[in-house]
C-alpha cells in the first residue's frame, strides 16, 4: 500500500496498557513492557517481534493507543452497525479511528479500520457491556454528597432533571451526610459529563468525578453497603417497576417520605423491568402500615427482611 500510495498515512492502534510498538518506536529499539493488560488478549505482547518492527518502524506513520472503555465502546459500535461481534483486539481500528478524529476534528477525509479478530471470550461479554456506554461518554459515574435525612434522594433526583439514572448504590451513614454512588445518562456533545457535575454542583450537591476511576468501576460500585450497626427497624424490601426514563424516579416519588430510606440499590441492565433493593427504617409501632402503603405504590414487591443473605452481611 506505501509502495502504490505513498501519501495514505498508516496509523497503529494498540491498548494503553499493551502499548509495545508505540514503545519501541518510542526508543528506537524493541523494548520489554514491564507489564501487559490482557483484555485486548489478542495483541498482548510485552516485546515486538524483530521482523515486525523493521517494518513498522518504516511504514507506520503515528501510533495511538486507547483504553478499555474505548474498546468496549468500538465493539458495540460494530455490533450496531453490522451485528457482529468482535474481539477486543479486532475493535482496536475503530476504536483508534473515533480516537483520532475526536483529538484532531478532521472531516472529509477517507478513513478506514482493519478488523483483526472476531474470537471474542464469551464472558468476555459482560465487560464489555457493561463498559461500552462509559466509553461513549454516554454514562458518568459520580459520588455525590447529599444530606442524611428523609427525603434527600428525591431531592437529589429532581437535580438530576430528565438524564436517566442509570446506577444508585447508597447505604445509611451515622453522620449528617450521605455519600451515593450514582451512574447518570450523558451525551458526548448535547449533554456531557461536564454540564452534568456543573449542574448537580450549583444546586448544592457536592460531586466527586468517578467515571475514569478504575477502582471505582472494577470494586466499589459492588461494595457499597456493608453491615449498618445504629440502623434500627429496618424493613428490606425488593422491588420491580417498568424500566424506561423516569421511572427511578416515579418509584421514589410514590415511595414518599414519610419512612427513611437507609439502604437502597439499582442498576440498569436494560431489562424490561428495574430492580431495586430498599431499606426502609419503620418503627414498630408503624410496621402495619407498610403493606398498604406498598399497595398504593403498585409495583410487586417482596419483603426480604428475613433473607439470610441480607442478615449476613448487610443488617
Amino acid at each position: 500500500m506505501k509502495y502504490l500510495r505513498p501519501q495514505i498515512k498508516v496509523i497503529g492502534v494498540e491498548p494503553d496498557d499493551s502499548n509495545c510498538l508505540q514503545a519501541a518506536m518510542a526508543a528506537g529499539e524493541r523494548v520489554v513492557l514491564p507489564t501487559v493488560g490482557i483484555f485486548a488478549d489478542g495483541v498482548a505482547v510485552a516485546q515486538i517481534g524483530q521482523h515486525t518492527f523493521d517494518i513498522c518502524k518504516d511504514y507506520v506513520d503515528e501510533v495511538i493507543t486507547v483504553s478499555t472503555d474505548e474498546i468496549c465502546a468500538a465493539i458495540k459500535d460494530i455490533y450496531d452497525d453490522t451485528r457482529s461481534i468482535t474481539e477486543p483486539a479486532g475493535a482496536l481500528g475503530v476504536a483508534g479511528i473515533k480516537k483520532y478524529v475526536e483529538q484532531r476534528g478532521i472531516s472529509g477525509q477517507t478513513l478506514v479500520a482493519i478488523d483483526s479478530g472476531a474470537n471474542v471470550n464469551f464472558d468476555r461479554l459482560r465487560h464489555v457491556a457493561e463498559r461500552a456506554e462509559l466509553g461513549e461518554g454516554r454514562e458518568a459515574i459520580i459520588a455525590v454528597t447529599i444530606p442524611e435525612k428523609p427525603g434527600s434522594f428525591k431531592a437529589f433526583c429532581e437535580a438530576v432533571g430528565k438524564r436517566q439514572i442509570t446506577e444508585f448504590n447508597y447505604r445509611y451513614n451515622t453522620g449528617s451526610e450521605a455519600h451515593i454512588f450514582v451512574g447518570v445518562q450523558t451525551h458526548p456533545e448535547n449533554d456531557p459529563r461536564s454540564a452534568l457535575i456543573a449542574s448537580l454542583t450549583e444546586q448544592g450537591f457536592p460531586v466527586i468525578d468517578l467515571t475514569d476511576n478504575e477502582l471505582a468501576k472494577l470494586h466499589i460500585r459492588y461494595m457499597v453497603g456493608g453491615h449498618a450497626e445504629k440502623v434500627s427497624d429496618e424493613v428490606v424490601l425488593r422491588f420491580e417497576f417498568p424500566e424506561r426514563p423516569g421511572a427511578l424516579f416515579n418509584f421514589l416519588n410514590k415511595l414518599g417520605g414519610r419512612w427513611n430510606i437507609s439502604m437502597f440499590h439499582y442498576r440498569n441492565h436494560g431489562a424490561a423491568d428495574g430492580r431495586v433493593v430498599a431499606g426502609l427504617q419503620v418503627p414498630a409501632d408503624e410496621r402495619h402500615l407498610v403493606p398498604a402503603a406498598l399497595e398504593q405504590i403498585g409495583y410487586p414487591y417482596w419483603d426480604e427482611s428475613d433473607n439470610p443473605a441480607y442478615q449476613l452481611f448487610l443488617g
